[in-house]
C-alpha cells in the first residue's frame, strides 16, 4: 500500500474531494446513529456513538482491502422475472427493509408516546447497548457499499481511500455529539430525521432494482425542510419573548 501518493497534488485532490463525499454519504449515518444512541442513558450515549463509529470505520478499512471481493458483489448472482440480482442488490433491498422497520418502530413509539425510558439494572443496561451497537453496525454495512463503490470510482489508490474514510468518521466523531442533543432537544426534528431515514431506505430498496436516484435530490429536499423547521422554531422562540 503505497501513502506517497498522498504527497502529490493528484493524490491530495482526489483526497479532498473524496473525503467530502465521504462526510456527505455518511448523513444518514450519523442521523441513524444519533437517534438510537439517544435512546441510551445520557452518560452512555458518548461511548455508544464512538463505538457505531468506529465499527463503521472498522467495516469500510476491511472492505477496503477486500476491494476485489466487494467488487465481486456487482457479478449477477440469479435472475428473477428478467432483472438480474447481484450480493450488492440483496444487501440493499434487506438494509432498507430493515431501515424503513426500524424507523417506522421509532415513529410509532414516539406518537403514541411510548418513550425509551433509560433501562435500569446493569444487565438491562448492557443488552441496550450491545442491541444497538449490533444495529449500527448491521447499517454500516449497508451504508459502506456507497462509500466503498463512491471511492473506487474516484481514485485506484487504496491508501488515499482509506486515509479519506478515516478524515471522514472523525470529522463524524468530532460532530456527532451536538447533532445528536440538537435532535433530542427538538421533537419535530427527530420525526423529521426519522422520516428522512424512511426515505433511504425506499431509494435503497428501488436501487436493489437498480432504479437509481440521485442523493443530491434527498439531500436537498432534506436540507430545504430542515431550514423551514429552523426559522419556525425561531418564530416561535420570538413569539414567547415577546408574551
Amino acid at each position: 500500500m503505497d501513502f506517497s501518493v498522498l504527497l502529490t497534488s493528484e493524490g491530495l485532490v482526489a483526497l479532498l474531494t473524496l473525503s467530502f463525499l465521504e462526510i456527505v454519504l455518511g448523513i444518514d449515518n450519523i442521523i441513524f446513529i444519533s437517534i438510537l444512541t439517544n435512546r441510551l442513558p445520557e452518560d452512555r450515549r458518548p461511548k455508544a456513538r464512538a463505538g457505531g463509529i468506529g465499527l463503521a470505520l472498522v467495516a469500510r478499512i476491511v472492505m477496503l482491502l477486500g476491494i476485489t471481493w466487494i467488487i465481486g458483489f456487482t457479478q449477477p448472482l440469479f435472475e428473477v422475472l428478467g432483472h438480474e440480482f447481484t450480493g450488492r442488490d440483496l444487501i440493499l433491498f434487506f438494509g432498507g427493509l430493515f431501515l424503513l422497520g426500524k424507523s417506522t418502530y421509532e415513529i410509532h413509539h414516539k406518537i403514541e408516546g411510548e418513550e425509551h425510558g433509560e433501562s435500569s439494572g446493569r444487565e438491562a443496561l448492557k443488552k441496550g447497548f450491545v442491541g444497538i451497537l449490533v444495529q449500527i453496525a448491521l447499517l454500516d454495512i449497508v451504508f459502506s457499499f456507497d462509500s466503498i463503490l463512491t471511492a473506487v470510482g474516484m481514485t485506484k489508490h487504496v491508501s488515499v481511500m482509506i486515509v479519506a474514510v478515516i478524515i471522514s468518521l472523525v470529522i463524524m466523531l468530532i460532530f456527532s455529539g451536538a447533532i445528536a442533543n440538537f435532535i433530542e432537544k427538538h421533537s419535530t426534528l427527530q420525526m423529521l430525521a426519522l422520516s428522512f431515514l424512511i426515505l433511504i431506505g425506499f431509494l435503497l430498496i428501488a436501487d436493489s432494482f437498480h432504479y437509481h436516484v440521485p442523493k443530491g435530490y434527498v439531500y436537498f429536499a432534506v436540507f430545504f425542510s430542515l431550514t423551514v423547521e429552523i426559522l419556525n422554531m425561531r418564530m416561535q422562540r420570538n413569539r414567547k419573548k415577546k408574551n
